[in-house]
């Protein structure tokens, strides 16, 4: 117990803040929804995608909706953590599946704010770790965070696994980039992150001095774990669908998800310049990749370590480069949290008042804006 303790009252700032502020987005979101006549609860629990992962835990796999433009979405598409861990819910609880996702993702977030912080706080100290973790609070869609979507699990994993690989505690690093493979496609990020930094760990180790036997095993353990996860479900989805093992593609191909290197997410920002008003959503988009692109860069020239490099890289990539709703790719994003280190560093360096007034004040946009656009058209 002692153990846990003093970790946590290094992380309390973190949490804390962190905290505040998604109880600051929940009670905008009521009062907005109130005032429009709807339903906080149900926004949160019950549109989108948070309504297919309730069906897989109460039904299972095998549901689909065949659309008259000829596609089909299947619920196979959604990996299984998440309906697994509401199924648990409702069975030791009261709780309905819908309710039992919601709580998961409250508690998810709080862990994944503390593996932000942990992660932070061993690359560059306590101070930017706060600041970090209230900086991923503020995000302009941090909403999600509270919503029964998979978003703060797989965050909350793949934080947990950086850290877990920056602190050389190889078997804890596979079996959470295990789990978040079985949370979202993108837990491709966090295998990459492990196999890349377990291979440089290799290479350097032998470059310096023969590693012994009781250091090699355990890290080549953790790399062999990670991408079970993933891969056990893909796998598992090409032999239900008989299309063998690329089968996953094809449900993601239904739902028109894939990987084209970005050219329809360009075809769509180039429409955007067709006429005036639209032409300002077009700036925007371009101004909002740029920036992306920028913090990456600015987190390479900082020089971030290799494991989050990795992990930012392929999250960001397989955001901006699917063929998906665009709408969605800012929540996307979402876990690709490293991409806030230079301006949490930045955020580090002014005073404490000063920062917590920049924090206030973007909290309170960041909550106005998500009452906004969960009670309009909302993360799809």
């Amino acid at each position: 117990m002692n153990d846990l303790a003093a970790p946590l009252r290094r992380a309390a700032p973190a949490l804390l803040g962190y905290a505040a502020v998604r109880a600051l987005g929940l009670v905008v979101l009521a009062v907005w929804s109130a005032a429009r006549g709807k339903s906080a609860h149900t926004l949160l629990t019950a549109r989108w995608d948070a309504l297919w992962y309730t069906r897989v835990a109460d039904l299972g796999y095998g549901y689909e909706v065949r659309l008259p433009n000829g596609d089909v979405h299947s619920n196979l598409a959604f990996f299984p953590l998440l309906p697994w861990l509401e199924r648990l819910m409702h069975a030791v609880s009261p709780l309905s599946y819908a309710d039992g996702g919601l709580v998961v993702s409250l508690l998810a977030s709080l862990a994944a704010a503390w593996g932000i912080f942990a992660v932070v706080e061993h690359v560059y100290g306590r101070r930017v770790g706060v600041c970090a973790v209230l900086l991923w609070a503020v995000l302009p869609v941090g909403i999600v965070q509270s919503m029964a979507y998979s978003e703060s699990l797989f965050t909350a994993l793949a934080a947990w696994s950086l850290y877990a690989v920056l602190t050389g505690r190889w078997p804890a690093a596979g079996v959470l980039a295990l789990f978040a493979g079985l949370t979202r496609p993108v837990g491709l990020a966090v295998v990459a992150a492990v196999w890349v930094a377990g291979i440089a760990t290799f290479v350097r180790d032998r470059s310096t001095a023969p590693t012994p036997g009781a250091r090699v095993w355990p890290r080549a353990l953790g790399m062999a774990l990670a991408p079970l996860g993933a891969a056990g479900y893909v796998l598992w989805v090409g032999h239900r669908i008989g299309k063998g093992p690329l089968g996953y593609l094809d449900v993601q191909a239904g739902w028109r998800n894939g990987f084209d290197g970005g050219a329809a997410f360009a075809r769509f920002v180039g429409e955007k310049f067709t006429s005036f008003p639209s032409a300002l959503a077009g700036v925007g988009l371009i101004v909002g990749v740029a920036l992306v692109l920028w913090l990456y860069v600015v987190g390479v020239r900082q020089g971030q370590p290799l494991p989050l490099l990795v992990y930012t890289g392929v999250v960001t990539a397989l955001a901006l480069c699917a063929s998906s709703y665009f709408g969605s790719k800012p929540r996307l994003l979402m876990p690709a949290f490293p991409l806030l280190l230079p301006l949490a560093l930045a955020l580090a360096r002014l005073r404490t008042s000063r920062s917590a007034w920049v924090v206030g004040g973007v909290a309170v946009a960041s909550a106005a804006y998500g009452a906004f656009w969960l009670n309009g058209s909302g993360p799809p």
